[in-house]
């Protein structure tokens, strides 16, 4: 008999954690897992899922619009934002559900409580005070938005988190940040009919992405009425006595806006977890240091996903979960594998990417292909939208490998899955060359730009 009393103990009901404990349990182990909120995390509860249903919603008025130029008419349309609100929570609701289910059908113990560490092989539960001991402890509690206390007034502004229940739309908003979650919200929020600026230090909006669909992005951003503040940041912001936000901007002025959201990216959620007192060693940010098997410096206590700051993805960390199975339960030893991930920014139009953008490539290789087509996809036609597709692949020309693929365009993050597929199995553009178009669609720029844009040698474009 065991001296623990579980075999593993997961602290955090997200996608990683609930897949560790649910296939733990499978496999016949004593498995126990702790959510303090609700179980499907930030990607079921406040992140993914939600923010793509509202891409869905907020598209719809182009939709609408350009349904004329195929010969329809459409009466008069309307918003309601509680309607959406209230579709969104039933759909949380069934996929909380989902997971809850999958725990129980295991076998595995579910506690609603934040459990907090108290030894290498403890947990204290904190709606009880019990304590427990485990033989292994995953720690999976994620990410949390960072609320850039430094700010003077930021309470007086949202996250990501508040975005998603909002008892009514702002008229207005200023939304903070380049990255991700900024830009699609500022194309969520214009797509409902909110008045939508974006202040960013940076020089461009996206700082880690392809050059290309950066810039392009912009532009079509900015087409959409969106207003975007580059090389700029909020200094203060204050209530003012009409219930507005007056925002104080470095460059810009003072913006009087009735909501502002942060985005200004996330911070591990470790601070209170007792990491301390188990001895688990964290980086500045406060993010957990892992090994390549995502082990902590104690033997007996592992981390997973956006807690350890490696890549914050959904995908990922699932990933690094059936790595600890394979390693711990399964005698293979297995690491995580963070090469070439493909991802989706959900802005209007999406980018899908996966592998070196055109800078990155430039430096690693002595010289490398750029092919890159931009153009008016099919629907614009008719529909009379400016939008422009823009598809790009880097080439490392001593091996002909494709090295990044890139897509801003309708769909986009669809096809960076199957680039990501295609980049994994390490194929050249020889293979691109030889793959026969599927007609009329925008992936067949693919397969179909048979000659370079230009060439990069020596980080020189020639």
């Amino acid at each position: 008999m065991s001296a623990y009393d579980y075999d593993l103990f997961v602290i955090g009901g997200g996608s990683g954690g609930v897949r560790a404990a649910r296939v733990a349990s499978s496999l016949g182990k004593r498995v126990a897992i702790a959510e303090e909120y609700r179980y499907g995390g930030t990607c079921v509860i406040r992140g993914c899922v939600p923010k793509k249903l509202f891409v869905y919603a907020s598209q719809f008025a182009e939709h609408f619009e350009d349904a004329e130029g195929f010969g329809w008419t459409v009466g008069e349309s309307k918003f309601d934002w509680s309607a959406l609100i209230a579709a969104k929570d039933k759909e949380i609701d069934r996929l909380e559900g989902l997971y809850r289910k999958g725990l129980e059908n295991a076998g595995a113990d579910i506690l609603s409580t934040r459990a907090e560490l108290t030894g290498p092989h403890s947990v204290r539960l904190t709606d009880s005070g019990r304590e427990v001991t485990a033989e292994r402890i995953i720690v999976a509690v994620g990410g949390t938005p960072n609320p850039h206390e430094a700010l003077p007034g930021h309470e007086l502004c949202i996250s990501s988190n508040e975005a998603f229940d909002l008892e009514a739309l702002p008229q207005s908003i200023l939304i903070a940040g380049g990255g991700y979650i900024a830009v699609e919200f500022a194309n969520i929020f214009t797509g409902l009919g909110v008045d939508t600026t974006l202040i960013y230090r940076g020089a461009e909006i996206l700082s880690r992405f392809d050059i290309d669909m950066r810039r392009g992005l912009h532009e079509a951003m900015e087409a959409k009425g969106i207003r975007i503040l580059c090389h700029d940041v909020i200094e203060k912001v204050e209530k003012t006595a009409g219930g507005m936000l007056s925002a104080r901007t470095k460059n810009s002025g003072t913006l009087s806006v009735g909501q502002i959201m942060l985005a200004l990216g996330r911070d591990p959620a470790t601070h209170g977890l007792g990491l301390e007192a188990a001895g688990v060693e964290v980086d500045a940010r406060g993010a957990i240091k892992v090994d390549e098997y995502s082990r902590t410096n104690v033997p007996s206590i592992f981390a997973l996903g956006d807690v350890t700051d490696r890549v914050q993805l959904t995908p990922v960390a699932i990933h690094e979960a059936m790595c600890f199975i394979e390693t711990e339960y399964k005698n293979n030893p297995t690491k995580p594998d963070h090469h070439l991930i493909a991802t989706a920014v959900f802005s209007q139009p999406e980018i899908g990417t996966v592998g070196l953008s055109e800078d990155d490539a430039a430096k690693r290789f002595e010289e490398i292909e750029v092919y890159r087509a931009q153009f008016r996809p099919m629907k614009a036609t008719l529909s009379g939208r400016q939008e422009k597709t823009i598809m790009k692949l880097i080439v490392n020309a001593a091996d002909r490998k494709v090295v990044g693929a890139h897509i801003l365009g309708h769909d986009a993050g669809e096809m960076a899955q199957l680039l990501g597929i295609t980049l994994k199995a390490g194929c050249t553009k020889d293979d691109f060359d030889r793959t026969m178009a599927v007609h009329p669609t925008a992936s067949e720029e693919l397969v179909t730009m048979y000659a370079p844009s230009y060439r990069i040698r020596n980080g020189e474009r020639v």
